[in-house]
């Protein structure tokens, strides 16, 4: 286990959309050793992730919509199916992902459950996500979705079956971890 974690230099790399910093930092290792070392770690904020659920339906809302990094590294089309997220900008995890969700999803939720947190890639990014479910119904979509215009996120909403979005899962439809991890939550949990 190391102890004594210490910060000796901080370069910012990019503060194009958000912060790379490459960070040189010393600690001790069990024996007693010093160490230095430097590692890059991208800064984009905390963020939250919902996935809304229907238990007449069987039901849950996704969205697609295209991902650079994905295209990137392969994935064809760029189009990523994901749950509705966004990062905090200032407000609380639960502020963020009400708003969020209407902005993406066009659902006005009111009543949320926060069920755990998590680091996503924490070898290089600082992002911890909250992650959320909630319940919708019909009577709850105010605004078609999409996300914000002047964004240009260009989301398209979907409303699956809990089934057919496990079955995405095992055919490599859903790929994003966040939506892996909240489909599995309701299913564990038997909540669909």
């Amino acid at each position: 286990m190391i102890k004594e974690v210490k910060i000796l230099e901080t370069d910012i790399l990019s503060n194009n959309w958000y912060i790379l910093k490459k960070i040189t930092y010393e600690y001790v290792k069990p024996n007693g050793t010093k160490l230095t070392q430097t590692r890059e770690a991208y800064d984009r904020g905390n963020g939250a992730t919902i996935l809304l659920y229907n238990k007449e339906q069987q039901t849950v809302i996704l969205t697609r919509q295209f991902r650079l990094p994905t295209f990137i590294n392969g994935n064809a089309n760029g189009m990523l199916i994901e749950a509705c997220a966004g990062l905090l900008d200032k407000d609380n995890p639960e502020d963020c992902i009400k708003r969020e969700t209407e902005e993406e999803t066009g659902y006005k939720i009111t009543d949320v459950k926060k069920i755990f947190e998590a680091y996503m890639s924490p070898g290089s990014v600082t992002e911890i996500l909250y992650f959320f479910v909630a319940e919708y119904s019909k009577d709850m979509k105010v605004n078609e979705g999409g996300g914000v215009a002047g964004e240009e996120e260009n989301i398209e909403v979907l409303e699956v079956k809990i089934s057919e979005a496990m079955e995405m899962i095992t055919n490599g439809k859903i790929k994003d971890g966040k939506t892996i991890m909240l489909l599995q939550h309701v299913k564990l949990n038997e909540i669909l």
